[in-house]
């Protein structure tokens, strides 16, 4: 199972228990590894790490959709946090973000500016005096640049 599939698997369940799926990597093969970032207000705590971890951990005991063996962990978003969805870009509107794609755009793959907008298909950013438009769907990662 490839991330997105990962994603729809634990969402739901994760949104249940009462916390936010706010992304997550997956490393398959030799030291796989399955690293989730859960959110919450007013913050995640280490007791929230583990409730998740013990939930999901059965939950991915039962589904059983890797194919290796895996290590899960649980963490909070931290300062540097991940973005994904509309939903969290609209929250940031007007910070700075680091955004890196799959795919290029005009032969560039990496963006650090400031998000002006989103909508349901793409971001657009200002970066180096320039206005881009990047598709949510060639995102490899995006992240919210601490401030100073």
């Amino acid at each position: 199972m490839d991330k997105e599939g990962l994603i729809v698997l634990l969402e739901p369940a994760i949104n249940a228990l009462g916390y936010e799926l706010v992304d997550l990597d997956l490393r398959s093969g030799r030291g796989g590894l399955v690293r989730l970032f859960i959110d919450r207000p007013p913050a995640v705590t280490l007791a929230d790490c583990e409730f998740v971890s013990k939930q999901i951990g059965d939950l991915l005991d039962v589904e059983d959709p890797l194919v290796s063996d895996y290590v899960l962990e649980v963490s909070s978003p931290g300062v540097d946090r991940r973005l994904r969805t509309p939903g969290h870009f609209a929250a940031v509107l007007g910070t700075e973000v680091n955004v890196e794609l799959k795919r290029p755009v005009e032969g560039r793959k990496r963006f650090r500016g400031r998000l002006a907008k989103v909508d349901t298909d793409a971001i657009e950013m200002h970066v180096d005096g320039r206005d881009w438009r990047l598709p949510l769907a060639d995102l490899r990662v995006a992240r919210l640049v601490p401030a100073d």
